[in-house]
Formats: structure tokens, C-alpha cells, sequence
């Protein structure tokens, strides 16, 4: 999911959906068993600024088929702030983007000297992204670009805008994710064998990706599909998953 904060993105995908991401709206991309899409900004486009965020599909829903899903939420009031939810329900507002593990996103703006009262589910780790700041969550300072982690066990979170300028932050949580996976490139599997078979699928053109149509190469030699890296000669090994932490520690990284 593309969520911009300035600039237009056209989106091609090989589900046929065809879409220009505009700031403020949902465009989630569900790969399923596979998909190949393009985002491309838009000509009138100067500044392009955003996140970009992905999340694993669990094994029950990994081999479904691929799809896309809209969405514009409407701002939340919120006494000092204001709020779009884009993903899960928070601040009494529940976005209808279909997710297969329970998440929560939202963009954050706070006024100057605003303080923000968030209340969360205890079950969720949650992790707050600073674009324009800095930001105290629950009284420890969080710099721009700096993402704050808390784990599980809290049911309310405090934003503060110690600054005498507007802040804006991405706030996402959601269940600890307890499968292992393997990522490389842009592929996400189980397993080295699983991984391998994607890379060769893709390079053959399978129709496990399909095409995407639609999208203008601009590469120079003339690329339509970016080839994938050559695969490593060592084993990939399934990532490891850390306990979730509890609260009151907090980690905040750069």
C-alpha cells in the first residue's frame, strides 16, 4: 500500500486494476498467490512523498487470488488533531479495507501543543512513524523519520506535539505476526525452495504474475519487467520472529 502525503501515483496491476493513488486514500494491492504491478507519479507530479507499506498474508490466505481495494476515509475531529483511518477501526471509525490478519493504520495530524489519547487493542504491538515532528509518545521524544515501537499489553497510548509547529505521524499496530517467513527481493515464501521457485517463475514470465497492462517503459535499454537479482548461492533461512515486548519498554530507531 502506497499512502501518499504529497504527489499522484498511476497504478497498474496484473489484476487489470487501474488506478491514480491520490494523497489521503487507500489503494491496497493483495498479491494472493502472485501478482506484477507498476506505480509510475504522475507528470504533473514534482514532489512525491509517502510511505510505502507492506504486510505478510498468513499461509491460509496466501494462495488466494489477487485483488484491489479503494477507500478515501473522512477525517476524524479529534480535540487538537484530526485522524484518517485507513486500515482496522480507531477513534470510533472502522475502514472497510478487507485485511487477513487484524491490523490498524492511520495517518495522525496534531496542532501545536496537542495532546492525543489513543485508545488501542491490548492484544496489538503498534508502531508510530514520525513525518513531520517530533512527537512524544507516552513521554519519550520521537524525531523525525524515527519509528517508536511498544508492545503488547496497553489499552491507551498519548500522543503529544511538543513543537510550535504542526506534526504528522503514521500510527500502524496490529496481532504479533507468529509464522515464519522468508523474504528476499520481492518475494515472501516459507521456505528457500518456495523462494527459488518464485524467482524462476517470474523470470519465465509465468502466469503466476501475470502481465501488466498499461503501464510505458521508460527504461533506457528498453525493460518492460525489472529482472529479478541473481539468487544467492547460501540457503535462505526463515526470518526470526521476537517475542512481542510489553510494555513500558519502548524501542525508537532510526
Amino acid at each position: 500500500m502506497s499512502w501518499l502525503f504529497a504527489g499522484n501515483i498511476t497504478h497498474h496491476d496484473s489484476g487489470d486494476n487501474h488506478a491514480v493513488v491520490l494523497p489521503g486514500e487507500v489503494n491496497l494491492m493483495t498479491a494472493g498467490a502472485g501478482i506484477c504491478h507498476s506505480e509510475v507519479s504522475t507528470q504533473s507530479t514534482t514532489v512525491l512523498h509517502g510511505v510505502q507499506l507492506w504486510t505478510v498474508l498468513p499461509d491460509s490466505a496466501r494462495h488466494g487470488q489477487r485483488h484491489f481495494d479503494h477507500y478515501a476515509p473522512e477525517f476524524v475531529e479529534l480535540d487538537g488533531a484530526r485522524a484518517l483511518v485507513f486500515m482496522g477501526s480507531l477513534f470510533g471509525q472502522t475502514s472497510p479495507i478487507p485485511t487477513f490478519t487484524p491490523l490498524v493504520g492511520a495517518e495522525i495530524r496534531l496542532q501545536p501543543g496537542a495532546t492525543v489519547h489513543i485508545d488501542v487493542d491490548p492484544t496489538f504491538e503498534h508502531g508510530l512513524l514520525v513525518d513531520e515532528g517530533p512527537v512524544e509518545l507516552e513521554g519519550v521524544t520521537v524525531n523525525r523519520r524515527e519509528l517508536a515501537y511498544t508492545g503488547v499489553g496497553e489499552t491507551q497510548l498519548t500522543l503529544h506535539n511538543p513543537g510550535d509547529a504542526s506534526a504528522r505521524v503514521i500510527f500502524i499496530g496490529g496481532e504479533p505476526f507468529a509464522e515464519d517467513i522468508v523474504m528476499w527481493w520481492n518475494f515472501i515464501g516459507r521456505t528457500h525452495d518456495e523462494v527459488a521457485q518464485y524467482r524462476r517463475e517470474w523470470e519465465e514470465h509465468s502466469e503466476r504474475f501475470g502481465e501488466t497492462h498499461g503501464y510505458i517503459s521508460h527504461d533506457p535499454d528498453g525493460l518492460a519487467r525489472l529482472p529479478a537479482p541473481t539468487f544467492p548461492n547460501s540457503r535462505l533461512r526463515p526470518r526470526v520472529n521476537p517475542e512481542p515486548v510489553a510494555r513500558p519498554e519502548m524501542r525508537i530507531e532510526s
